[in-house]
């Protein structure tokens, strides 16, 4: 098997595993019921956004697809930072109201452990990383296989 085929083949596994942690995402926030605010319903965007994308560049792998997926990984990424720190600061107001006296290393156990899960919007940031994976260097290996 050539050089080539090997990495269209890890480029292939990449983004359809993206594809599938951006599904499992969707399906995940419809089945907890992360409804109830306008921040909450900016994962589904995210990950809806994040399974368009990746699902276009599957289709059809070319400079505009590639470039729309990046900007649009990014973002994805960005939006799942700032999930990371809703979940973490909700669980730090949520256990400041219940103990108003904690310590400030108790508070910020309790934010990283606390009922919000911590890595749950870090999954759209994996699945970003992996779509930008599935891309990364596409433009010079191209160029390099047509030669």
């Amino acid at each position: 098997m050539s050089t080539a085929e090997v990495l269209r083949r890890l480029r292939l596994s990449l983004l359809v595993l993206s594809s599938l942690l951006f599904a499992g995402t969707l399906l995940e926030l419809s089945l907890v019921n992360h409804t109830e605010s306008a921040i909450q319903w900016s994962a589904f965007v995210l990950a809806g956004i994040g399974l368009l994308v990746t699902l276009s560049v599957l289709a059809r792998r070319g400079p505009v697809t590639v470039s729309m997926q990046r900007w649009c990984m990014f973002l994805v990424i960005v939006g799942s930072l700032f999930g990371i720190y809703q979940h973490v600061s909700n669980n730090i107001a949520f256990e400041r109201e219940i103990q108003s006296n904690a310590t400030w290393s108790h508070l910020m156990w309790k934010g990283l452990s606390g009922a919000n899960p911590l890595l749950a919007p870090g999954t759209l940031a994996v699945a970003g990383l992996l779509s930008l994976a599935g891309t990364y260097k596409y433009w010079i290996t191209v160029d390099l296989e047509t030669h």
